[in-house]
This record gives structure tokens, C-alpha cells and sequence, in this order.
């Protein structure tokens, strides 16, 4: 990366101003609760609920993330409240952002040419991969070492430029096909002065926009969490115990998926799973710390998925590929984080391994929701 001469570049538009909501997706009440509760620091609290680290924690009450209804679940249980009361009305008379997102204002100066940078340059790099549909967040991890945990800072602008190490510095020039820093902000400085980004910076500072999605998330959540509130599960099936004997299936594979090798019969007390439910063992924490690998899931096959939540997608696997052995194709099973990109199209992720899996392209009997979630 060459060293950039301030006098050399031409400042960005001021009309390109910052939102400094735009990283607030889910605000709540966990530090609320939590301070309530006499933790008055995250850190001591977060000792009380190892199955979610601390970062992740850190990133829920900081409402930066869209907490899953089972995390929601644990940190209630931990503060001895119902999960229901962590969520918020949107729509009161005396909520407001602004007031909420106070207690997290960042107390360093900021630098807002900087921000106004970072800014731009998500909006450049948003553009980048819409108009070239082959840049997955799996490809460009592959192509370009970007991690999607990465990617996705770089797309929301959380983080000023200088403040990404020098191979990531490199690996965004290389992406958006310049030499070094210097013909990086150049390339920004002459799009942002003839209107190239402003429609998508826009549409990434869109308060009603926002407010839409979190209206959206919150009807999403309390709807997860009253499925888990109805439902309890057992490991064991006592003779005469009440409720549904649904079989467990659940042996790892290779990247990331699940046989569906039968391994048992759990009780299920729950009225809206279809006919058809089953459990499955998660075997590893694919989708990292928020669901581990002790977990087992409540799938429904004949629900469809919804943004927010978790699925499942039915895959095949090859076993026995060594040229001495006969191959064997298998059902097996991959569980996603269920999200939407920017144009509405479904998505499932997997962060262990990195896998990206479009919905639109895969027949809907081979995707279940995921309803429940027990940990054992």
C-alpha cells in the first residue's frame, strides 16, 4: 500500500453525510434489563451465559445484530424475565432512537471526512457486487481473503479504513481494481462528486427504510419466541410421558453437513409443527457460538423459511470417493442462517464452513424451517 498525500485528493461531496443509526438493526432492552438486574458491566453478565460469546453478546444489546429467539431465551432466563420483555415498541410515543443508541455513542472523536470515506466505499463495493452477481460472499472469501464477518463491516461501514490491517487494505483495492490507497480514494472522491453512489447510499441511510426492517425482524422474533415458549423438549421418552414422539436424527459429515442417521426419539410439546417434524443434532457449531454443537433443532419440513431465522437444506453427499471404495450418495443435511440480500432474494449461511446457498434455486421440499431448539 503506497502512502497518500492528503494534498493529493480531492475531499468527498459533504453531501454524502453519515447516519449514525445506520449500524442499529435490532434495538432492545437487555442493557436495560440487564443493568436492572445489578450487572452493571456486560462482561460479569456474559460469564453467566457461556453458550453465547461475549462478542456476540456485546453485539445484541448493541442492537447490531438480530438476536435468534433462543438467545433471547437464555439471556432472559439469565436476568429471570420473560424473553418478551427484552424486545421493544417501535412505535411508542416515547421511543427514540437517538435516545436509545446514547448509552453506545463511540466517546472518540470522530472523524467524519473518514466516515464519510467508509461510507463511500461500502456504497462503492455494494455497487462492485451488484453488478457482477458472481461476487458471493463465498467467492469473494475465496478470491480475495476477505472473511464474510469482514465483508459485512466493510459493506455497513462500522470501521474507518486506516482501522483495517494492511491485507485487508490491499485485498479492497484488489476487489474494487485499483493499484493502493491513493487511486482508492480517488476512485471514491470522483464517484461520490458525479452521483454514482449517492443512489446507494441512500437506500443504506434510509430511515423509513430501517424502520421498515426492524418492524419486520421484531413481528419475525416474537414469533420465534412464542414457538419456543409453547414448545419443551426431552432427550428421553419416558413410556406414558404426553406429548410428541418425534425421531432424532444426526451424524456428521464432512463440510458441515449432517447425516441423517436416526439416533433416537425426543418428546415434543408443541401444537403448530406439521405432521412431518423432526429433530436433528446441530454435531458442530456451524453457524458459530449462537447455535453449538450440542444443540438439537426442531425442523418442519412443509414450513418454509423466513428471513431471521434458521433452516435447513436437504443436500447430497458423496461417501467413499477414495478410487478403491464405491462411492454412495447420501441424503444429508446442512443447517443455515436464513437471510435477504438487498433485492429480496432469500439466502441461507453457513459461517463453518463458509457457504452461501440461494433459496430461489432450490426446490422448497428440499428447504425446512427451523421452529425450536434445545440444548443438551
Amino acid at each position: 500500500m503506497s502512502l497518500v498525500d492528503a494534498d493529493d485528493i480531492p475531499p468527498l461531496p459533504n453531501a454524502l453525510t453519515v447516519d449514525p443509526f445506520r449500524a442499529v438493526v435490532f434495538p432492545n432492552r437487555v442493557r436495560e434489563a440487564r443493568q436492572r438486574a445489578g450487572f452493571s458491566r456486560l462482561l460479569p453478565f456474559s460469564s453467566r451465559i457461556p453458550d453465547i460469546p461475549y462478542i456476540r453478546l456485546s453485539k445484541i444489546e448493541r442492537g447490531e445484530v438480530v438476536p435468534r429467539a433462543h438467545e433471547l431465551g437464555r439471556i432472559a432466563d439469565t436476568l429471570g424475565i420473560q424473553a418478551e420483555d427484552l424486545l421493544l415498541d417501535l412505535d411508542a410515543p416515547q421511543f427514540s432512537i437517538d435516545r436509545w443508541a446514547a448509552p453506545f455513542a463511540d466517546r472518540r472523536a470522530v472523524d467524519v471526512p473518514e466516515e464519510v470515506f467508509a461510507l463511500s466505499l461500502a456504497a462503492a463495493i455494494r455497487l462492485r457486487r451488484q453488478a457482477d452477481r458472481t461476487l458471493t460472499i463465498a467467492a469473494i472469501e475465496r478470491t480475495y481473503g476477505i472473511a464474510p464477518v469482514t465483508l459485512s463491516r466493510i459493506e455497513n461501514a462500522q470501521r474507518p479504513f486506516a482501522r483495517w490491517n494492511a491485507t485487508t487494505q490491499a485485498a479492497i483495492c484488489q476487489m474494487l481494481e485499483v493499484p493502493d490507497e491513493a487511486a482508492l480514494r480517488q476512485k471514491l472522491s470522483i464517484q461520490a462528486a458525479d452521483g454514482t453512489l449517492h443512489a446507494m447510499v441512500v437506500a443504506m441511510q434510509n430511515p423509513a427504510l430501517r424502520g421498515q426492517r426492524m418492524r419486520e425482524r421484531m413481528v419475525a422474533l416474537r414469533a420465534e419466541i412464542a414457538n419456543l415458549r409453547s414448545g419443551t423438549v426431552s432427550a428421553v421418552a419416558p413410556d406414558g410421558q404426553g406429548g410428541r414422539r418425534l425421531p432424532v436424527f444426526g451424524t456428521p459429515l464432512g463440510n458441515g453437513l449432517i447425516a441423517r442417521t436416526p439416533t433416537g426419539i425426543m418428546i415434543l410439546e408443541i401444537g403448530d409443527a406439521g405432521s412431518r417434524a423432526f429433530g436433528l443434532r446441530a454435531c458442530r457449531p456451524t453457524l458459530g457460538g449462537g447455535l453449538p454443537g450440542n444443540a438439537i433443532v426442531i425442523v418442519d419440513p412443509d414450513r418454509y423459511p423466513v428471513a431471521g431465522g434458521l433452516a435447513v437444506v436437504d443436500e447430497t453427499a458423496t461417501l467413499g470417493q477414495d478410487d478403491a471404495a464405491e462411492e454412495t450418495q447420501v441424503t444429508a443435511l446442512r443447517i443455515v442462517a436464513v437471510t435477504v440480500d438487498r433485492d429480496g432474494r432469500m439466502f441461507g449461511y453457513s459461517t463453518s464452513p463458509p457457504v452461501e446457498i440461494a433459496f430461489d434455486q432450490r426446490p422448497s421440499d428440499h428447504l425446512g424451517a427451523i421452529v425450536a431448539a434445545t440444548f443438551m
